[in-house]
């Protein structure tokens, strides 16, 4: 009797970090939600979705807010100082000083007022907005009115530079886990 009790108690404590790996560690682990008070809050303050705002910080940094690409964007979402400072005086943040980006909540509220305004200039299509925060807004427009690339001007058909292409691809698949996980 003994040991058949303590094969139902183990298999009851296998059973539940079973359910509590497969429902919050696993998925913590490989998207994870940190930052989570600042994402909310600036995801809803720009109406953009928080999958969305950790699908990007997690391609662009892993969630590492000291990450400094080799064009120098810096933080979570991978701001450059040129754009950083843009934004800046847009949502009147004041004294904006590029050391500013490796601040979780700047960074953050700066990168989902730009992927709104992205997502704004672009007419709400994911793709294109998201071609625009990896490759700039301008080289996307260039893209648009080139017949090789878009054969409505509205719609990237094919995105030229790989890196970009690849960033998207890595972004909209992680955006989609997100959303099937969470």
């Amino acid at each position: 009797m003994k040991i058949i009790k303590w094969i139902l108690i183990i298999a009851g404590i296998i059973f539940i970090l079973a359910v509590v790996g497969r429902y919050y560690l696993i998925p913590e682990i490989l998207l994870p939600t940190k930052y989570s008070g600042y994402v909310e809050k600036y995801a809803d303050e720009y109406n953009i979705d928080k999958y969305l705002v950790y699908s990007v910080i997690r391609t662009e940094s892993g969630f590492n807010n000291e990450a400094v690409s080799n064009k120098s964007a810096k933080g979570l979402m991978q701001i450059t100082e040129s754009t950083g400072k843009w934004a800046a005086e847009k949502i009147g943040i004041a004294d904006f000083d590029a050391e500013a980006l490796h601040d979780p909540e700047t960074n953050i509220r700066i990168g989902c007022w730009y992927l709104s305004y992205l997502l704004s200039q672009f007419n709400g299509e994911l793709s294109t907005a998201l071609a625009a925060y990896n490759a700039g807004d301008g080289k996307v427009r260039e893209w648009l009115e080139n017949n090789d690339y878009s054969s409505d001007g509205i719609i990237l058909d094919t995105i030229p530079y790989e890196e970009t292409l690849n960033y998207v691809n890595r972004v909209s698949m992680t955006l989609y886990l997100y959303l099937k996980v969470y």
